[in-house]
């Protein structure tokens, strides 16, 4: 496999593509938006033996230099991608973040987090949010997993956060917000963001996003709630009012082109999400979708193992089944659900956006006929059969709560693409593995003064043990195995340089985009809890 992999993965794509041009699309895992569906067969004028599909020319830029995938016969397909060249790649997105203790007395549950992102779809449909609450104590993650475009994904994984933890607040700093805001006074600070320098942004939204903030600000406020929210009403209660927000945002005529243009893209396309909070010991994990949550335990034995802390909104949880089949008419039973997907189209049962499988045809067809140029906006149009009773989607997410304990050492939440790849099991044995490892190749400084010589002999034996530097972040670890490991579990060079140099054509065939994010816990910060709880 290590010698033909790559010729096997570029004719299966071959196949592949004949098989999609010919059969139904599929919402959110095969049909792409005008801009991404450029699929494209060999000319007429090409000989049929010259195998266009499968040695395509492919330049990878690598910053300014390139390096161009060539082939040198019909089953060995050749890959110019360096091992500094595919770490370029792996490393693009990485992050990673330590909390800083402002209170010796009260020092963080969370040692670090680390995170990274890899693209298959161009642009990238993830996104991914950490956060720090300053008016209320937490930190938040999160993943969203976007479809039918990249819109909704970025909207919510810029206004989700704040929408939390505003509910969270309480009536005195929302009264304090909402004077500073009246009087243009300036604000208190809601989070302390940590993202990173590629991540994007939607700055000529933010003025409509603060609007309507505002307005749920204002609202709370009248509920005259003197505590806030509990961290599960406040998330529960974010998700559904912010999908509700991005609903009304396209319905209502703005002036602004570009921003109703963005409203309009931001509802109709999609996205999952999945967020934590974490205060002290207190873990909620609310999720919408397929993204997942697992903890990685270490036992007194040594051993670890996975405890899921979501479940996937699928057709493969009986319970959402059934939670549909209860909100919709007994005549609607045998087509509620087809192929696996919601009404035969869409993958997960629940997320925001999606406006096309929560509003009445009248609503869907009125909006869009008062809307600008609909051409350029790549807004995915389909009208789904048996569409009667809507809405058949939801944004209400399933809250759990978990208190950690000492052995509870990291929390992995990635999107669909990872879980695609490696199991819970594998991905937490993964990150077991890569910490004591790491820890091991890590050079050990020592105190004792060396000479420049000394300090070249000891270079030169390290290089002479040819063992390549692990990770640093084990997001990347995780990714790096999740596209390039063998069955068993072993990197093979060839392989990851395959799948890293796959055409914006091919690379959706073979993986999805890959998000991840690995929060590490203080197990000491924990343990102290429970001796000062229980003395």
């Amino acid at each position: 496999m290590s010698r033909t992999v790559s010729g096997w993965i570029l004719k299966s794509a071959k196949q592949s593509l004949a098989v999609i041009h010919g059969e139904k699309r599929n919402y959110s895992k095969c049909l792409l938006t005008q801009h991404q569906a450029k699929w494209r067969r060999p000319s007429k004028s090409k000989a049929v033996n010259q195998k266009w599909f499968c040695y395509p020319v492919h330049e990878i830029i690598f910053s300014g230099e390139r390096s161009l995938r060539q082939t040198s016969s019909e089953n060995d397909v050749q890959f110019l991608l360096s091992p500094s060249q595919i770490n370029y790649i792996l490393r693009a997105n990485e992050v990673s973040y330590k909390p800083v203790e402002f209170d010796g007395k009260n020092p963080s549950t969370i040692l670090k987090f680390e995170s990274n992102q890899l693209a298959s779809n161009t642009p990238c449909e993830d996104r991914r949010s950490a956060a720090t609450c300053l008016q209320t104590n937490g930190h938040m993650f999160g993943i969203f997993d976007g479809h039918a475009g990249s819109a909704c994904a970025q909207s919510v994984s810029e206004r989700l956060f704040y929408y939390i933890a505003v509910s969270l607040m309480c009536q005195k700093t929302l009264e304090d917000i909402e004077f500073a805001s009246e009087h243009m006074k300036p604000m208190l600070p809601i989070l302390q963001w940590h993202k990173h320098k590629n991540d994007h942004l939607y700055r000529e939204g933010a003025s409509l996003y603060v609007d309507h903030l505002r307005v749920h600000w204002q609202e709370l406020i009248n509920i005259d709630n003197e505590s806030g929210m509990s961290v599960e009403d406040a998330l529960a209660y974010a998700f559904q009012r912010l999908d509700s927000d991005i609903s009304l945002e396209a319905q209502v005529p703005i002036d602004n082109e570009f921003l109703r243009n963005l409203t309009l893209q931001v509802a109709f396309s999609g996205t999952t999400a999945c967020v934590s909070h974490i205060d002290g010991v207190h873990l909620h994990i609310a999720n919408a979708g397929d993204c997942r949550a697992i903890l990685g335990v270490q036992d007194e034995n040594g051993s670890w193992s996975a405890i899921p802390l979501t479940e996937d909104h699928n057709a493969f949880n009986k319970a959402e089944i059934q939670r549909l089949h209860a909100e919709h008419p007994p005549s609607e039973k045998d087509t509620l659900v087809a192929d696996n997907r919601l009404l035969g189209i869409l993958m997960p049962f629940r997320a925001f956006g999606d406006v096309i499988f929560k509003w009445s045809r009248e609503l869907q067809k009125s909006v869009l006929q008062n809307a600008c140029d609909l051409e350029p906006l790549n807004i995915y149009q389909y009208s789904p059969s048996n569409y009667h009773t809507p809405p058949y989607l939801s944004a209400e997410p399933e809250v759990t709560y978990h208190k950690l304990r000492p052995h509870d050492k990291f929390l992995i939440m990635a999107s669909d693409g990872l879980w695609d790849m490696l199991e819970s099991e594998q991905v937490v044995k993964l990150v077991a593995n890569h910490l004591s490892e790491y820890s091991l190749k890590k050079p050990k400084v020592s105190a004792q003064k060396r000479s420049l010589g000394n300090m070249h002999n000891l270079l030169l034996k390290r290089q002479s043990r040819k063992v390549p530097a692990p990770d640093q972040n084990i997001a990347t670890h995780l990714i790096r195995h999740a596209i390039g490991s063998n069955e068993d579990g072993e990197i093979e060079h060839e392989k990851l340089t395959t799948m890293l140099s796959l055409p914006e054509d091919l690379a959706r065939m073979y993986r999805d985009d890959i998000t991840v994010t690995v929060i590490f816990f203080n197990s000491s910060v924990i343990e102290s809890y429970y001796k000062n709880t229980n003395s």
